[in-house]
């Protein structure tokens, strides 16, 4: 059977490095260690010697404890991972060859909406067919976008930086570039945010958390260097919920546009929320257990979720070496797709990087795909139906689409998959907690990051290395159930599919299918094999072709334009670039 981490490891040995960290955290203890302080700490993880191995093993202990004090005189780089990396592809599966970014197809008869509020809803494609034209310029649309960014996010709350700076002397650098003949694709001049876990030079990069609210890296995370490439103008640093948990952080609540009562949901909060309000034309989120998928499903976008391993995280605050991934959120499924095609792909940075193909253009009738479904889930019993989904099932069907039934694994222990999350962020965040900056974090309850900290210290090496173990048998079976389908339809509730896709590295997608009672967006997951975000999207584009739930203007943002927005049309209309 594989596994994905050592499995000769001594089982001993690990067992009292956990004992003793469950003993002794605290770098200031002095002594040896008692018999009963080692007698306390096995309750903690259900094991229980006697007096003659306890006292056996103390000074194996005090060593142990030595040996960790001395490991934290060496300061860790952020960017250096352990020298185990996380693999969840089967033993036989073969990896495509890396494909070059595609060749899109712009739009040459796109016209100029004679308001500002439609332009900033208007999906990536038809932007840059406005500026390739020279319609508009990107110093404009830049404008554009920022002034909306002053009109409305004081009350969401999405953003923590903007770049207004950076942001300009891009768009000046790509009109520039496009007026001498020099256009880049779709990208070139197209503003948009990055989650606030990302690094870029000159900004501050808080992750979201107090004790890191003046922290500046310089150095370029290599998806936004990938975007800077392409020609597009980062607009700011979109909130992350706090060490990337929920939508809280030292600013606030980022908050839902559709219901400005309602929390965007995290950690992916303000990329979510600003993508929705149209004060950016795309995002970059990030997702460990949930975070792209969860706020574009409550804000009513579009967010891939793609296969472990096919965008570099470099730059990117770590909070799982194995879960953490990097996505697009957009108005559509296209949207996600050309953002998609220019992030992916080797960076020499991210050791987990893998080769991917991308073949989005190569339509592939949706007729010949097959489509499954978590049958249960959706059945009344489940907790998770509402009769949004019912309709969206019916909507699939009336598409000409063959729903196959399939039941999600049920033998594994997933009340305990997230230790794996929380220790490797516990090792992430080593120095914050043994530094006390910890107590800084605005949420301090027992459901807090700061708690979850805390209490990693005190999860046994063993114990995650058998998580990982149990995690590799379901990746196996896992992949095994879902391979002859091409895409599989899942209610986003339901903590199970989540935390299983999360752990196997299975691409994502959420899809707005509508709007409950109260008017706020509702939605469905896509999940697919591993590389297949071509199809995933593809089946989401269909789905968007036929139903027209996506891109349009919240609620909490829809208005009359605003002197500013006057202004900025005003300067389009006359500069003669029509």
């Amino acid at each position: 059977m594989k596994s994905l981490y050592f499995q000769d490891m001594n089982r001993y040995a690990i067992w009292v490095t956990a004992l003793l960290l469950c003993a002794c955290v605290s770098t200031k203890k002095k002594g040896g260690i008692t018999r009963q302080e080692v007698k306390t700490a096995q309750r903690l993880i259900g094991l229980e010697f006697e007096r003659p191995a306890i006292d056996t093993m103390r000074s194996y202990l005090e060593r142990n404890r030595s040996g960790y004090l001395k490991m934290r005189e060496f300061e860790l780089p952020n960017e250096t991972a352990p020298a185990l990396y996380f693999d969840p592809f089967p033993v036989d599966f073969t990896f495509s060859a890396e494909s070059p970014v595609q060749s899109w197809a712009i739009p040459d008869n796109v016209a100029l909406p004679s308001d500002p509020e439609s332009i900033a809803f208007l999906p990536i494609l038809d932007l840059a067919s406005l500026i390739k034209h020279r319609k508009i310029s990107a110093i404009q649309l830049t404008e554009l976008y920022l002034d909306r960014i002053r009109a409305h996010d004081s009350k969401l709350m999405s953003f923590i930086t903007v770049t207004e700076d950076l942001a300009l002397a891009q768009a000046k650098k790509a009109d520039q570039e496009i007026a001498s003949g020099h256009y880049r694709g779709p990208l070139h001049g197209i503003p948009y945010g990055v989650k606030d876990l990302a690094s870029v030079p000159g900004y501050p990069t808080t992750w979201g958390a107090a004790p890191y609210q003046d922290q500046v890296i310089d150095e370029t995370a290599s998806v936004v260097k990938k975007l800077e490439e392409a020609g597009a103008v980062l607009l700011g640093k979109l909130v992350s919920g706090s060490l990337a948990r929920g939508d809280v952080w030292f600013g606030g609540k980022t908050k839902n546009p559709w219901d400005l009562s309602q929390g965007a949901t995290g950690s992916s909060a303000g990329s979510g929320s600003a993508t929705s309000a149209g004060l950016v034309a795309f995002a970059i989120g990030t997702e460990t257990l949930g975070s792209i998928i969860s706020p574009s499903h409550r804000c009513g976008v579009t967010g891939l979720r793609p296969t472990f391993g096919t965008v570099s995280r470099h730059g990117f605050m770590t909070l799982s070496w194995s879960m953490d991934k990097v996505g697009p959120i957009g108005r559509s499924a296209v949207d996600c797709a050309v953002v998609y095609d220019y992030i992916r792909g080797k960076d020499g940075l991210d050791k987990t990087v893998k080769p991917s193909g991308f073949d989005y253009s190569s339509k592939i009738g949706i007729e010949g795909l097959k489509i499954g479904y978590f049958q249960k889930l959706f059945e009344p019993d489940s907790g998770n139906v509402s009769p949004d989904l019912t309709k969206t099932i019916e909507e699939f069907k009336q598409m000409g689409i063959e729903l196959h039934p399939l039941e999600l694994p049920k033998e594994f222990p997933f009340s305990v998959f997230d230790i794996i999350l929380r220790a490797e962020a516990g090792a992430f965040f080593d120095e914050l907690v043994r530094s006390g900056g910890v107590d800084e974090m605005v949420e301090q309850h027992g459901g807090s990051r700061a708690n979850s900290l805390r209490q990693a210290r005190f999860i046994p090496a063993v114990e995650y290395l058998q998580a990982n173990r149990h995690r590799a048998e379901l990746i196996e079976q896992f992949t095994a159930m879902i391979q002859e389908y091409d895409v599989i339809l899942s209610p986003t509730s339901g903590f199970n599919q989540s935390l299983i896709t999360n752990l196997t590295g299975h691409p994502a997608l959420s899809l707005p299918t509508g709007f409950d009672e109260k008017n706020r967006p509702t939605g469905i997951t896509l999940l697919a094999n591993y590389f297949d975000e071509a199809k995933l999207l593809q089946v989401a584009e269909a789905f968007q072709q036929a139903y027209s739930y996506h891109g349009l203007v919240p609620t909490g943002v829809k208005a009359g334009p605003t002197t500013e927005d006057r202004r900025v049309m005003e300067a389009v209309e006359n500069d003669g670039l029509n």
